[in-house]
């Protein structure tokens, strides 16, 4: 869910993510299953509080999963899960959409240079700068690289940039999970079943991405990890 502004107006847009079959598909063995939405970019008015949805050519499959980045009146679109396919894309879309007076104007390209993964976390560094890391390249392989993402006035670049010393402890497990928690700090946590503890256990490690003072180039550390177990002996 991403939220737009052009000219002066404000409209939500949703793209990508699962829905459970259609009554008429569901049956007693499949009640719970789920598929990939359609290709559809819905836009809610938040004002009239009507949504409306829209069926672009470059939009091909459903997916879910997926990084979004707006600015002002422009979506872009980084990687994503496609269920159908069991497949990670590399997608890498440029939604514009404008506001005048009357029906929305929506349209969608496909940019070059995109990324394969899905359940990312991406965090902002700079005004214009993002970063993305975590998520997976597979389903049993986490995505250890990290990335750029450039942004311009009408252009975006990503670039892979230097991960940082991951600690044994997330190297080794296989399952990671994470939010951003603002000002380039991301949160990840492992379960605790990765050091053969109880299922219950958690341990969370926080990722921070900042500029050296005395370089131009930029790292990224892990500055804290905490057990979520009460019990300080686990820690």
């Amino acid at each position: 869910v991403n939220v737009l502004h052009s000219q002066g107006k404000r409209m939500i847009v949703i793209i990508g993510g699962r829905s459970y079959l259609a009554l008429g598909q569901r049956t007693t063995e499949n009640w719970n299953s789920v598929v990939d939405c359609m290709p559809l970019i819905f836009l809610v008015d938040p004002v009239f509080g009507c949504c409306t949805s829209y069926s672009l050519p470059a939009l091909q499959s459903g997916f879910s999963f997926h990084l979004s980045l707006a600015q002002h009146d422009t979506i872009y679109i980084i990687g994503g899960y496609s269920m159908a396919n069991n497949t990670r894309p590399p997608h890498f879309y440029r939604i514009k959409i404008d506001l005048p007076l009357g029906s929305p104007a929506v349209s969608c390209c496909i940019l070059l240079g995109g990324i394969s993964v899905s359940s990312a976390i991406m965090t902002q560094t700079k005004e214009q700068e993002f970063v993305i890391v975590g998520g997976y390249q597979s389903d049993n392989q986490k995505r250890m690289v990290c990335n750029t993402v450039n942004l311009g006035n009408n252009n975006i670049e990503i670039v892979e940039r230097e991960a940082p010393e991951w600690t044994p402890d997330i190297k080794h497990c296989k399952t990671w999970f994470g939010s951003d928690m603002g000002n380039g700090v991301v949160l990840f946590g492992i379960p605790g079943e990765n050091r053969q503890l109880g299922s219950e256990a958690n341990y969370f490690f926080f990722l921070k991405c900042q500029e050296e003072s005395d370089h131009s180039s930029e790292q990224m550390a892990q500055v804290c990890s905490q057990s979520s177990s009460e019990d300080a002996g686990e820690s």
